[in-house]
């Protein structure tokens, strides 16, 4: 199948719609809301609240997002999930409380975005499998088709149906700034320092026009082109490797400085913990979408068990032979140190030091270690 078939079908209008196989549904009667829901919702400034009727919506409380696709997702873009429970290849529960959960289908994010050229953005969607909100690209190239042609990815803040992202992984194109040649060599303090000569004018106004031109929300650059103090995400380790940092919603890191020796950058993560990544490496300009999702409120368990998340169960509440915590008169764990249901110590026990003052072997690319204790609580 093309592009232009798959254009076609989820572009066309209704009444030939109706004749092909659907990759991309409006919403039905079924699913718009009716005057009962709409009586009942009582909107505010973020959240939407509904009038305690019933138990389940008393203390429901949900982002308003009126900007979300209503139809269901990209077919061509998803494959079904397959779950397993919280199980291992060998049948063993290796990860507690999972299980259940409504039927869903995993939505193909582009995280490499090796495709350069500019993408429009058809449409704003809810992925049901994380908590950001993902976009669907359209390439602008007529001869690209199949995959290549539709992509998602993750939506940045403010992003919306009708704007143009970009990725420049490859380097600036030549010719897209007259007077800018790309080049590895030119790196992130290179490109802010400049004489009072005419050469270096016209060099710090290349770079201007340069970044009006690139850093925008969703684009897609090498740390090396972004300036400090610029807000990022998707952040890669590697420089061939996909962002695999800063993906939840709301979340954000931040260029701090480059350093002299034109080989890292040093960002500041959503912990607080600043560390070093290659300015060869890539990240997206902007936040992740959804900064809301925090302040949400499920209202009730079954909300919960649709997520897939099965009921965990306290080790006080336990036998002494089934938890370090079980047993005893009473529901008391003593002064015993917090601990897994394996005897693991949980809640303050530092499993790696970060840092040169570190262990040998551990990350020696963290700057400065995130926030703990008394210097969290001063933030």
């Amino acid at each position: 199948m093309n592009g232009k078939q798959i254009e076609q079908r989820v572009l066309s209008p209704a009444p030939f719609r109706a004749c092909l196989r659907r990759y991309s549904t409006e919403v039905t009667l079924e699913q718009r809301p009716t005057d009962v829901n709409a009586a009942l919702s009582r909107t505010a400034t973020l959240f939407k609240t509904y009038k305690p009727i019933t138990p389940g919506i008393r203390h429901l409380r949900r982002p308003l997002n009126p900007h979300l696709y209503k139809g269901r997702p990209l077919r061509l873009l998803t494959v079904a999930l397959r779950k397993k429970g919280g199980r291992n290849s060998k049948g063993r529960i290796t990860v507690r409380s999972r299980g259940g959960g409504h039927r869903r289908r995993i939505r193909l994010v582009d995280f490499m975005r090796t495709e350069p050229g500019p993408h429009d953005v058809v449409r704003i969607e809810y992925d049901p499998n994380r908590s950001a909100h993902i976009a669907l690209l359209k390439n602008r190239d007529p001869n690209v088709e199949g995959p290549k042609k539709w992509s998602y990815i993750l939506a940045c803040e403010g992003l919306r149906a009708g704007h143009v992202v970009e990725s420049f992984r490859k380097g600036i194109p030549d010719g897209l700034v007259e007077g800018y040649v790309d080049s590895k060599k030119i790196r992130g303090n290179a490109m802010a320092v400049g004489d009072d000569n005419f050469a270096a004018a016209n060099a710090s106004l290349a770079i201007g026009l340069l970044r009006a031109r690139t850093v925008k929300p969703g684009n897609v650059l090498p740390l090396r082109l972004i300036p400090t103090g610029t807000i990022i995400h998707s952040i890669a380790l590697n420089p061939d490797g996909r962002g695999i940092l800063v993906r939840s919603a709301g979340s954000f890191g931040q260029v701090i400085v480059h350093e002299d020796n034109g080989r890292y950058s040093q960002v500041r993560l959503q912990s607080g913990e600043v560390r070093k990544v290659l300015q060869d490496c890539v990240a997206t300009i902007g936040k992740v979408s959804n900064p809301l999702w925090k302040g949400r409120s499920l209202g009730k368990a079954g909300r919960t068990r649709w997520l897939g998340r099965r009921p965990h169960v306290r080790g006080v509440a336990m036998n002494a032979v089934d938890h370090p915590h079980g047993g005893g008169r009473g529901k008391s764990k003593s002064n015993k140190h917090p601990r897994s249901i394996w005897g693991w110590q949980t809640k303050g026990k530092r499993t790696r030091k970060p840092g040169p003052k570190g262990p040998k072997g551990s990350n020696k690319m963290v700057v400065r270690e995130r926030p703990r204790g008394v210097e969290k609580r001063a933030r």
